[in-house]
């Protein structure tokens, strides 16, 4: 079974995210901020990360940077999912190394579209 974890510091957001993923057939994981989800791949791998991009104590963009700093040889697939929908921000979050980005509010289809796009439905 494929495994992701989602990345946002607002509980509602991932449990609508665990539920759509779950339904996917995904086995899903959840930090509340970029330290949390760094810790959670140090740990275990996920397969792909669905990451906000405002967090506190380490945003999207930090975690990202720090994710490819890391030791880490397997690189998870990352789906950045925010409200920030301008050109700079979807080029910067490429450029960072972001597979694919994803608008909020989403919902099952849309989030599916965008796994299948990253090699994961």
């Amino acid at each position: 079974m494929k495994t992701c974890l989602v990345v946002d510091d607002l509980k509602v957001i991932r449990k609508v995210a665990r539920h759509i993923l779950e339904t996917l057939d995904f086995t899903v994981r959840e930090a509340c901020d970029g330290q949390e989800a760094l810790q959670c791949c140090l740990e275990s791998v996920p397969d792909v990360i669905l990451l906000d991009w405002n967090m506190p104590v380490m945003s999207g963009m930090d975690f990202l940077r720090a994710l490819r700093d890391s030791d880490i040889t397997q690189r998870p697939k990352v789906v950045f999912c925010t409200t920030e929908n301008g050109m700079a921000y979807i080029r910067a979050a490429i450029e960072a190394g972001a597979d694919e980005y994803v608008m909020k509010p989403f919902d099952r289809e849309t989030l599916a579209s965008k796994l299948q796009i990253v090699g994961m439905a």
